[in-house]
């Protein structure tokens, strides 16, 4: 019986004997005891699904108080982290040490393994140790993620838990299908804390996400504080989609999460939306208006920027230049979608903007309509069409043609805003509803035919026009993230719903510990 086969009947048997189906609900407040929250010892639930796991018979690991995490070199920031974690539930002091590697520690490398490639690691569960090693830091750090799923889901509190801390043998070796695997964060429409940012970028490293675009403005509101242009953030940062106060992150504030998901080996990209969705900054001077007249904020009609005027460059060349300088990833998006401007100012605006953004060392980003401009083989363009749409469709083989990267975006499987069935008590439906399966059953290599060798990965954004709290983010990005996350991580070959629906159960109780608010999803067998 070969290893899948044998992973799946074990199990259906966990879902008959230990787990009973659910009805959708918010996460549970107050946490479940650790009888409930243990999964069988025999299953193995990981997610994403890793490209190879080996379970070694009669091999398993315990981790006993005077374990210590041995991380030489390169992997001691790594070792640090994973202390960081296993601390606070388990009681143990768990040092982080050069020393030689004992009996019951935890070992850590770094450096070699070059056939892993930029994100992939090796685990090895024994009897003696737990040994992972990688290529590099973000490997080990993926490494991490799998070593706490096959650690019992109480280890996720912040408390001391009873043990024992068990870890089944196994041998892993994995390596990610695309290096793209991105969510969004809409919080232009709504604002959300550097605390509440942080927050969601634990959560989505845990299921090795390595992207977070940012989308800072909209016609709601302006998030970034630009200097010598201090009414965007100020005056267009003051309200929301709900015609609340806003908020804006200082560039003091946007360092601090550049920083902070730097250690979690995800990069930022920044979204200046142009030459539409820019009411806040047209509000926020009235000289950026054709006219030269400021629209009032949240003015409902449709807005752009004013192609024509020498003012529109110099503004957007002051933006560019201060978001290249704060944000070290590769690109800049710069939105472009839903222009009401005709195609020839839509064509030279783009071109405009390309040549602004490679002035300052970055390369364009952008949703699917910046393919009707003329761009260099370095952009990337992001798909944000439903199944089927020929006029996209055409743009998404352009973008293939001229070489530039696809990133898998489609509202009905990866936009988190869209509501899952018409109980949901927020979001949107006008890509129809995305269920927890839908958003994990496509293949984004052939979503859109002949463009394969194009796709650098998949994104899933969390827009929050009618999403106004973070509880409710949580609540539309979890579950469904985790299958994204999965179709951007693991091989197509290893997918299958009625295997994969079973893995995801097992989140649940990690997500209970860690206070995370996600949606029961009636499709999933979650844990009593």
């Amino acid at each position: 019986m070969n290893r899948r086969l044998l992973c799946l009947v074990v199990a259906l048997l966990a879902e008959v004997l230990f787990l009973t189906p659910s009805t959708p609900a918010a996460a549970s407040t107050s946490p479940p005891t650790p009888e409930t929250v243990e999964a069988p010892v025999t299953a193995i639930r990981i997610v994403p699904e890793p490209s190879s796991l080996v379970v070694l018979p009669g091999q398993s690991f315990t981790l006993r108080s005077p374990a210590r995490i041995v991380a030489p070199g390169g992997a001691a920031a790594t070792g640090e982290y994973l202390a960081g974690l296993l601390r606070p539930s388990t009681g143990f002091g768990l040092p982080v040490t050069t020393d030689a590697p004992q009996p019951g520690d935890i070992v850590l490398a770094v450096g070699n393994e070059a056939s892993l490639g930029a994100e992939g690691y090796q685990l090895t569960v024994t009897e003696p140790t737990v040994e992972l090693s990688a290529h590099t830091t973000a490997g080990l750090f993926y490494g991490v993620q799998t070593l706490r799923q096959l650690l019992p889901p109480r280890m996720e509190y912040r408390s001391v838990q009873s043990g024992p801390w068990r870890v089944r043998g196994v041998a892993v070796r994995d390596i990610p299908r695309y290096p793209w695997r991105g969510a969004m964060l809409d919080v232009a429409r709504h604002f959300f804390t550097v605390a509440q940012v942080e927050d969601f970028l634990d959560d989505i490293s845990m299921y090795k996400i390595n992207t977070l675009h940012l989308h800072l403005s909209d016609n709601e509101g302006w998030r970034l504080e630009i200097n010598g242009w201090p009414r965007l953030a100020h005056y267009g940062g003051s309200t929301d989609g709900s015609r609340g106060p806003g908020g804006f992150y200082t560039q003091d504030d946007y360092r601090a999460i550049v920083q902070y998901a730097a250690t979690r080996h995800v990069t930022i990209i920044p979204e200046i939306d142009t030459p539409a969705h820019s009411t806040a900054a047209l509000a926020s001077y009235a000289e950026l208006n054709c006219d030269g007249v400021a629209p009032p904020l949240l003015d409902p009609g449709p807005r752009t920027l004013c192609v024509p005027l020498d003012i529109t460059y110099k503004y957007l060349d002051d933006v560019i230049a201060q978001v290249a300088a704060l944000t070290p990833g590769e690109y800049i998006h710069v939105g472009g979608d839903e222009a009401s401007n005709s195609p020839a100012e839509y064509a030279f605006f783009m071109d405009k903007m390309q040549q602004i953004v490679l002035s300052h060392g970055k390369k364009l980003d952008g949703w699917l309509q910046i393919e009707t401009a003329d761009l260099t083989s370095t952009a990337a363009t992001q798909y944000w069409a439903v199944r089927g749409s020929a006029d996209s469709e055409a743009l998404a083989r352009i973008a293939a043609q001229r070489g530039n990267k696809l990133i898998m975006s489609s509202p009905d499987h990866a936009y988190l805003d869209m509501k899952y069935d018409p109980s949901t008590p927020v979001g949107q439906a006008w890509a129809g509803y995305v269920s927890v399966s839908g958003s994990y059953d496509w293949d984004p290599a052939t979503f859109v035919p002949g463009v394969a060798d194009a796709v650098v990965g998949v994104e899933a954004p969390m827009w929050t026009d009618l999403i106004a709290s973070y509880d409710y983010v949580q609540f539309m990005v979890f579950p469904r993230l985790a299958g994204i996350a999965e179709v951007g991580w693991s091989p197509e070959s290893t997918h299958s719903w009625d295997d994969y629906r079973l893995r995801l159960a097992a989140q649940g109780p990690r997500w209970d510990a860690l206070g995370v608010n996600y949606f029961r999803s009636p499709e999933v067998p979650w844990p009593a």
